[in-house]
C-alpha cells in the first residue's frame, strides 16, 4: 500500500491523472476509485509453493479485470499491482499495453510460470523493487528495477535517539520478529514493535518463549504516528525469514535518520550502507544481531537521513516509473505516446 500512495503522489506532481480499480472501501488520495466488491483471496505469502491457481466466482480480483477491461480504452496504460495468477494471464487479451510491477520474490510455481511467460512475450513489462528480488526467480532478463521512496515531508529527522530499538513489520512468521525478542532479551535494550498484529496465536507464542524480554507492541499506526515514534529509536531492528522483495519500513526509518540492522537477505541488502546508515548481519544469526546493536554509536545519523533525500525521494520515484511507462507504451503497436 505504502508503495502505491507514494506512487501516486510522484505521478500527480508530475501531471499524471490516475484512477485505480480497487476493491470497495478503499481509499486514496489523488486518484479516482473505482470500487469493485468481492470476497478478497488469501495473501500469496501464506500459500504453498505448490497452491494451484483458484478462482472464486465472487472474487474481487476476477471482477476488477472485468472492470478494467470494460473501460481500459479511456487510459493509455494498465498497471498491475496485484501479485495474482490472473491478471499476468489476462494480459494479452487486453487491447491496451499492461506494465506488470512484481511486489514480492519468488512464491509459487504457478506465479514463476506466468510472469515468464510474460516476460518472454511482453519484453520490459516487469517491474520489480530490487535486483535481488528478480533474482529469485527462474527469468531474470528484461526486467525494470525500480526501487521505493517515501514522501520525505512527512518524516522528520532526529537527530538524539532515545535508549531503544523499534521493529516495523506484520506480526507474522515469515517476519522472523522472534530473533529481534531474543536479541533484546539478551542486551536488555528495550524494544518498540509496530505493525499489523496479522497472526495472534505466533505473537503470544513470541511472549511466552521471551518472558524476560523487554518488548511493546504499539499497534499499527499512521505514517504520522508512525514517524512520531520510530525517529526517536536508536536504530531499527528487520529479521525476515524470507526474502524481502524491498523493505519500505528500511527507508521510512532512514528518512527519520535512523540507522537500521538488518539480515543480509533480500531487499535490504541493496538498501543499507554497511557501516554508514546501518549493519548487515549473516541471515538468522540473533548473536550478529547483538553484536551490531553494540556498534550502533559508529553510526551516523545525518548520513541515513541524506541517503533517503537521495535515493528514495518521490521525485526519484516518479521519474524511474514514468520512463519505464513512457518505454513500454512505446514499444505497443496501438499507441505511441504516453498521455495519461
Amino acid at each position: 500500500e505504502l508503495t502505491l500512495i507514494n506512487l501516486v503522489k510522484a505521478l500527480n506532481q508530475r501531471g499524471h491523472e490516475i484512477t485505480i480499480a480497487a476493491p470497495a472501501g478503499s481509499v486514496l488520495r489523488g486518484a479516482t476509485i473505482l470500487e469493485v466488491e468481492g470476497a478478497l483471496a488469501a495473501t500469496a505469502h501464506t500459500q504453498s509453493r505448490e497452491q494451484p491457481v483458484v478462482l472464486a466466482t465472487d472474487g474481487v480480483l476476477v471482477k476488477l479485470c472485468d472492470r478494467i477491461r470494460q473501460v481500459q480504452d479511456d487510459y493509455s496504460l494498465i498497471v498491475n499491482f496485484a501479485y495474482d495468477w490472473l491478471p499476468f494471464f489476462l494480459t494479452p487479451f487486453f487491447r491496451i499495453p499492461i506494465a506488470h510491477f512484481v511486489s514480492m520474490g519468488s512464491l509459487s510455481d504457478a506465479m514463476d510460470s506466468i510472469i515468464a511467460q510474460i516476460a518472454q512475450r511482453y519484453p520490459g513489462s516487469l517491474g520489480a523493487y530490487t535486483q535481488t528480488q528478480v533474482e529469485t526467480f527462474p527469468l531474470q532478463q528484461d526486467w525494470e528495477i525500480l526501487g521505493s521512496a517515501v514522501d520525505l515531508s512527512q518524516y522528520d529527522y532526529c537527530e538524539t535517539p532515545e535508549p531503544w530499538l523499534a521493529w516495523m513489520g506484520r506480526i507474522s512468521p515469515e517476519k522472523g520478529l522472534e530473533d529481534a525478542v531474543e536479541a533484546v532479551q539478551r542486551t536488555q535494550i528495550p524494544l518498540k514493535i509496530l505493525g499489523k498484529l496479522e497472526d495472534p496465536h505466533y505473537w503470544n507464542k513470541i511472549q511466552s518463549e521471551y518472558p524476560n524480554a523487554p518488548i511493546e507492541y504499539l499497534g499499527f499506526f499512521s505514517t504520522q504516528e508512525l514517524q512520531e515514534v520510530v525517529r526517536r529509536a536508536s536504530a531499527l531492528l528487520m529479521t525476515p525469514r524470507w526474502h524481502e522483495a524491498f523493505g519500505n519500513v528500511a527507508i521510512e526509518a532512514l528518512a527519520c535518520g535512523v540507522p537500521v540492522i538488518a539480515y543480509r537477505r533480500g531487499g535490504p541488502t541493496e538498501i543499507i550502507k554497511q557501516g554508514e546508515t546501518g549493519w548487515l548481519v549473516e541471515p538468522d544469526s540473533v548473536d550478529g544481531l547483538v553484536v551490531a546493536i553494540n556498534q550502533l554509536a559508529k553510526l551516523n545519523r545525518r548520513q541515513c537521513r541524506q541517503q533517503a533525500e537521495a535515493d528514495y525521494s518521490l521525485t526519484a520515484l516518479g521519474e524511474r516509473f514514468e520512463g519505464w511507462f513512457d518505454r513500454i507504451v512505446h514499444s505497443h503497436p496501438r499507441l505511441g505516446k504516453l498521455n495519461s
